[in-house]
């Protein structure tokens, strides 16, 4: 579905990203992981469209990214940054129906009620859908963020770390909920710091380093101590459950 052939970004002067290639195939959950400042998150803006590489491509069904309005681009794919700011008091279902803004002139407009329904469903938030969003908690704002991706139903969903100031159980929720997605047709990026919840539910891993596309391919196949240790700069040890890797780091008995 998007293809980025060699891109590179340059910020202030600086390579953030370098010579990367990789493709975001419909019906999978693509996870980048890597450690702060590797470049992850400026890799899912490249793929998403929401920033425009220095060098390289990216295409989506082989359309470069650059050529396509806003409005077209955004009901191909939908994107949750990091930064989610809503300062009006506005109720989470008036947020959460901001998702739909895409499809206003379009007949998917005549779903917009089920639309925004299921989102609230999907993130478990339906009981706070007439609460005011800046009432909430910094968890149930990241949940209302996830929602207002969900009502866009997009063929291509990208998460930043969505699971960041969520607790256990909401972080194992939100994940299904991108499995779900990827079960049903569509591409699904998102960038992780958990290495176990990421080897836990990703179909591919992509890690990065430095700015480059260190490895590529199943949890298991990436996940190795001998690189996790060199990546990460941490002594590790690797466990497999139900076929899955999880990450240990080695801690002192002491």
């Amino acid at each position: 579905m998007i293809r980025a052939e060699g891109i590179g970004i340059d910020l202030d002067g600086a390579t953030v990203l370098a010579d990367v290639s990789i493709e975001v195939l419909a019906g999978e959950v693509l996870v980048l992981v890597g450690p702060n400042g590797a470049g992850k998150s400026t890799l899912l803006a490249a793929l998403s469209g929401e920033r425009a590489p220095s060098r390289g491509t990216v295409t989506i069904d082989g359309r470069d990214l650059r050529k396509l309005r806003h409005g077209e681009l955004a009901r191909l794919r939908s994107v949750l940054t990091q930064e989610n700011q809503v300062s009006f008091p506005f109720r989470v279902s008036e947020v959460v129906a901001m998702g739909r803004a895409p499809w206003a002139r379009a007949p998917e407009g005549r779903d917009d009620v089920t639309a925004v329904a299921e989102a609230l469903d999907a993130a478990d938030i339906s009981h706070l859908a007439t609460r005011r969003y800046t009432q909430l908690s910094g968890g149930e704002k990241a949940r209302v963020s996830l929602a207002r991706v969900l009502a866009q139903r997009t063929p291509a969903i990208f998460l930043d770390e969505p699971t960041a100031s969520l607790d256990l159980r909401h972080q194992e929720e939100v994940m299904r909920v991108g499995r779900t997605l990827a079960e049903a047709g569509r591409a699904v990026v998102v960038v992780l710091h958990d290495l176990s919840l990421a080897g836990a539910y990703a179909d591919r891993l992509a890690l990065i380093s430095n700015g480059r596309l260190e490895a590529l391919g199943t949890p298991a196949e990436v996940l190795t101590v001998e690189r996790v240790e060199r990546v990460y700069g941490l002594a590790v040890e690797l466990h497999f459950v139900a076929g899955r890797p999880v990450v240990v780091p080695v801690r002192d008995a002491t």
